[in-house]
């Protein structure tokens, strides 16, 4: 059971015999009676030192000192009227809740409001601490009848945490749209008084709204949560949410201003930043970014992660940076795309002979998923070496290949012509 429960719990029982005539009534968790059905007979001072006893005994951890006493006045129930035996069975249920034994505790409570002659503020209190303790077992259904017994009887419709715990059974019931109503009543009523709602109490308002699938609300009630509390998961949820919905700006705003505040700190959000930037075309920011995390130990130096990074620097056409990335992440590789990449990396800087070792090792390793560009990547590096009939095999192995036959072609010409003109020019100078 909560704390919050355990001091409802606690006061409304101890209340019944400190803070009282033997003849008044309890107080029921702060709601007055509203009505007064029967006429209610007096404890008498026998009853009443009895009880006090056992009182102490529990008071003192002594519990089943005190449970024994109880067992003595019951030996005389005979004799007594429903208001004694009421608050007998009320000590008894706080003796049994302070032993954990809340099956007992249970059955009590329900042995106080089976009496007709007592007074209501006890059968409010006892109703309600029923629908906490029905709450704590897991018997929702029970608990969902007691508090509507409490509102029946003059419970407080307006006690914020009576509507939250009726919420609360509601959702474990999965009665969702039922749950709804009474959360949203708690917040307001808090909200109306000037103060804020538990933090709770709004995270359970989102889990309803999530399992009706109305994710618009789930992102009002989380930027609420972002808001008044300014927790990390909150942002986080958030920026999760925007997403969900399709405003991936917002997502990138939100995620962003997590990170300013130190808010992204698992692989996960890590990843999904760097993500984001590249997907609204600031691939330098989730390089830079995700090179860090690698540097600091937070995300994995493996082949995925590498690969990102490496197309991340090449997006942002810093292929210069994405040189060593790549040539780590084909070290780790067992086929040869990673080094196809490379290959294709210092094709385009340049660097013809650093292409062709790569794009060779691509096409040794095997398991291309485009061999074709391969061949033809080795084609135009061979060329620009003027090594013409090694390009212009590498050239015929291209246009074998769907996805490079037109380029494969087009280039076979090229070099065929350049390659006659350097023989032509070869001549004259001999």
């Amino acid at each position: 059971m909560n704390k919050l429960s355990k001091t409802i719990l606690v006061t409304a029982v101890l209340s019944a015999l400190s803070a009282m005539p033997i003849t008044s009534a309890l107080a029921a968790d702060g709601a007055a009676s509203k009505k007064e059905t029967v006429k209610v007979p007096a404890m008498r001072s026998k009853v009443y030192e009895q009880l006090a006893r056992a009182q102490g005994l529990a008071d003192e951890g002594k519990t089943q000192e005190a449970i024994e006493a109880l067992d003595n006045v019951n030996d005389k129930r005979g004799s007594m009227n429903s208001y004694e035996i009421a608050m007998m069975h009320n000590f008894y249920a706080f003796v049994y809740y302070n032993m954990e034994n809340m099956p007992k505790a249970i059955e009590n409570f329900e042995s106080v409001v089976a009496e007709q002659a007592i007074p209501e503020s006890l059968r409010l209190s006892t109703l309600y601490s029923l629908a906490q303790l029905h709450m704590a077992e897991g018997n929702y259904d029970k608990s969902i009848a007691k508090l509507n017994d409490w509102f029946a009887n003059g419970g407080d419709t307006e006690n914020a945490n009576a509507q939250v715990l009726l919420a609360q059974a509601y959702y474990q019931q999965k009665e969702y749209q039922a749950a709804l109503k009474p959360v949203v009543k708690a917040i307001k009523i808090v909200s109306d008084a000037g103060d804020v709602p538990k933090e709770n109490w709004f995270v359970l308002q989102r889990a309803i709204y999530y399992s009706l699938k109305q994710p618009e609300q789930v992102a009002d009630v989380t930027e609420t949560l972002v808001r008044l509390f300014n927790k990390p998961e909150y942002w986080l949820q958030l920026a999760g949410m925007y997403g969900e919905l399709g405003l991936e700006d917002k997502q990138l705003a939100m995620m962003e201003i997590a990170y300013q505040q130190g808010f992204v700190k698992s692989r996960q959000d890590i990843l999904a930043l760097s993500q984001l930037y590249v997907y609204h075309q600031v691939p330098i920011k989730g390089a830079e970014l995700l090179k860090q995390a690698i540097k600091d130990g937070k995300v994995e130096e493996d082949v995925k992660n590498l690969k990102f990074l490496a197309q991340a620097y090449t997006l942002a056409r810093e292929d210069e940076k994405a040189v060593p990335v790549l040539a780590k992440a084909a070290d780790l590789s067992t086929d040869g795309n990673l080094d196809a990449q490379l290959g294709q990396t210092y094709l385009n800087l340049e660097q013809w002979e650093k292409a062709i070792a790569s794009t060779q090792a691509a096409i040794n390793k095997g398991e291309l998923d485009d061999p074709g560009k391969a061949q033809l990547v080795l084609g135009m590096a061979y060329f620009n070496l003027k090594k013409f009939d090694a390009s212009l095999k590498a050239l015929e192995l291209a246009s074998e290949h769907s996805s490079s036959k037109a380029m494969a072609q087009q280039w076979k010409k090229y070099v065929s012509k350049e390659k006659e003109n350097a023989e032509a020019m070869a001549a004259i100078s001999a």
